[in-house]
């Protein structure tokens, strides 16, 4: 496999490096961040976490529940 020399300043290093696992090379960490990931794989990455998003959103809408509710009934108060 030919391979091609490249220069990196510390900082691009230093990211690079923290990229990497043991036993992986840098041109195996340059493949995998720059290759394209399908929206199948992209969307296995949330399969765990979905169950508590929908419980986030849910009691976001609960919260906004009750504070339209309570606005509501503070404007019919004035009345």
């Amino acid at each position: 496999m030919a391979t091609r020399n490249i220069s990196l300043d510390d900082e691009a290093y230093s990211r690079l490096k923290k990229l990497k696992s043991e036993g992986e090379s840098f041109s195996d960490v340059v493949k995998n961040v720059t290759s394209e990931k399908s929206w199948l794989e992209v969307a296995g990455i949330w399969e765990n976490e979905t169950e508590e998003i929908r419980e986030a959103v849910e009691e976001g809408r609960q919260r906004s529940r009750g504070r339209s509710d309570r606005i509501a009934e503070k404007l019919s108060d004035e009345e």
